[in-house]
């Protein structure tokens, strides 16, 4: 795998419309990878990399039937990555008990449940030595969180890095490894502008991380820069 030639590796960006997902997609393409970028609904910025040489699929990690779908569309087809990106964080600021149920359990179930079911449902996509990454967040880390808030937040990412590493238990004989990313604090729609980074710089990091990373057949939870981080 680190010997492969870039125009033979081939990258499935999950939930790449817009933000972070949007510049691993640009950025993977910009490196020789072979991209496949999903969108939920039809969005002008992702459609643009058509004509870079991205594939755009549509896909909801919420719906069931649309990611089978999609697996059907995909049928025969191998990856280098499956980076499964999509996430929200409806109502982040506002402490647990100001949050609906409803809207608790829409952030858990997308955040925490849907990308494991991705998962699964692709796992058997992936070549060997190849990478299966989620986004999560220094946020979902137990051990760092000492100042509180984005709690619901929090909570769907700590869930998320549980779940990754209860399914790399159960795919104990997989031939690819399993990486949790912190993007960093990053300027987009659900960073906000107050954040540290640009999407390039957070970007350029991750997709240095997974490059590095190829080969490897264990779980690490890592941050842009490659540091390790506390669970």
């Amino acid at each position: 795998m680190a010997d492969q030639a870039a125009s033979e590796r081939r990258a499935l960006i999950v939930g790449a419309s817009r933000g972070l997902g949007l510049g691993l997609a640009e950025t993977f393409s910009a490196h020789g990878w072979q991209v496949v970028a999903t969108q939920r609904r039809s969005t002008p910025d992702l459609e643009r990399l058509t004509g870079k040489g991205v594939r755009v699929e549509t896909a909801d990690i919420d719906d069931d039937a649309s990611v089978a779908a999609l697996r059907q569309r995909l049928a025969g087809e191998k990856f280098d990555l499956v980076f499964v990106v999509a996430g929200v964080a409806t109502e982040a600021d506002k402490p647990l008990h100001a949050v609906s149920r409803a809207v608790s359990a829409q952030v858990y179930l997308t955040n925490a449940v849907s990308p494991i079911l991705f998962a699964e449902a692709f796992a058997d996509t992936l070549a060997p030595g190849g990478t299966l990454a989620f986004m999560s967040s220094v946020l979902g880390s137990v051990a760092l969180n000492e100042d509180g808030g984005w709690e619901n937040y929090r909570a769907s990412k700590a869930a998320l890095n549980t779940n990754a590493r209860s399914f790399a238990v159960r795919h104990a004989e997989r031939d690819y490894g399993i990486l949790l990313v912190h993007p960093g604090w990053v300027r987009t729609d659900m960073g906000g502008a107050e954040a540290d980074l640009d999407v390039e710089t957070s970007v350029n990091g991750m997709v240095a991380v997974i490059e590095a990373f190829a080969g490897r057949r264990d779980v690490a939870y890592l941050d842009y820069k490659g540091e390790t981080l506390a669970w």
